[in-house]
């Protein structure tokens, strides 16, 4: 309770994705000065643009190492370790070439094992896209044969996470028919699909993904149902400045649709508070980095300010 008697609100833990670091601040030794000294975030959500799992083990472990050393020098929490966008841009588990899911999963199993040894307990991202069809028409869904196997890839998954002792794996629903799960249907469905799993399966939604008007509709391209419809299976939160027509991952320093304090409101409305919110954005590799961070310091400051 309050000092007037009122109940405080549900704390929100605030994180923030290392997706900004991409070919910049590459290395623990820098991020971690980053994310602690200049942005101020003790919780962080590990990206693999930073560190490629497929690389030679010595140079994976010693990264790894480095990742477990830095972090814990500067008192910062590695909460989830996700594909990052250089992995998303593959087809992973729903290529069409049986060969290239396999290449896939063993590229996940890679990224267990480097988190696993970096201190990170939870790994996630979307998994997978279909190929498009030649006359550009979009599916209603996958193929459930394509379905079965991606379920029967995430139980393994799910054994193989367990090996390396980590506690959770997580599936980001992305804005395109091509990709599953896309509707609350479809994550509902999957959910229950692959329940029991050896390591839970949870969500993880992106501010910029349900919200995408030109899937959705004006009339749903709206958060809160998601989070209520699957507040048992959510876990973390992404957070962008976006306008609804793109999947922008803007900072908050540009005009967008996306009210923090409308966030904090939903989050605590729905229940979803206090699982953390982690700050993604992404930027162009020629923008400077001095302005980069520059508008990392506000926009933190805007939602710590509306998270408070």
């Amino acid at each position: 309770m309050s000092a007037g008697g009122t109940e405080a609100p549900v704390p929100i833990p605030f994180g923030i994705n290392l997706g900004f670091c991409v070919k910049r601040w590459v290395t623990p030794e820098l991020w971690t000065r980053i994310v602690r000294e200049r942005l101020s975030f003790e919780l962080a959500q590990f990206s693999y643009d930073l560190v490629d799992p497929m690389w030679p083990d010595a140079v994976l472990d010693r990264h790894a190492e480095a990742v477990r050393r830095e972090t814990q020098a500067r008192g910062i929490t590695v909460h989830s370790a996700f594909i990052g966008l250089a992995h998303y841009t593959f087809n992973q588990l729903l290529h069409p070439d049986p060969a290239v899911r396999d290449y896939a999963e063993a590229w996940l199993v890679r990224a267990y094992r480097f988190a696993a040894m970096a201190g990170i307990p939870r790994v996630g991202g979307p998994l997978g896209a279909i190929a498009a069809r030649l006359d550009g028409s979009e599916a209603e869904a996958i193929d459930e044969a394509d379905y079965a196997d991606l379920i029967a890839r995430m139980h393994r998954l799910a054994k193989r996470a367990a090996a390396e002792g980590l506690s959770e794996l997580y599936i980001e629903p992305t804005p395109l028919r091509r990709e599953w799960p896309w509707t609350i249907a479809q994550a509902r469905r999957m959910m229950a699909d692959v329940a029991g799993s050896a390591v839970p399966w949870r969500l993880c939604p992106d501010w910029g993904h349900g919200t995408f008007e030109p899937l959705y509709g004006p009339d749903h391209g709206e958060m809160e149902p998601w989070f209520r419809e699957l507040k048992g299976v959510i876990t973390a939160v992404h957070v962008q400045q976006t306008d609804f027509v793109l999947d922008r991952h803007w900072d908050f320093t540009v005009p967008g649709r996306v009210d923090p304090v409308d966030v904090a409101a939903k989050l605590r409305r729905t229940g979803i508070a206090p699982a953390p919110v982690f700050l993604e954005v992404f930027y162009p590799f020629e923008h400077d980095s001095g302005s980069i961070l520059t508008a990392l310091e506000t926009s933190s400051a805007l939602l710590r300010k509306a998270f408070a």
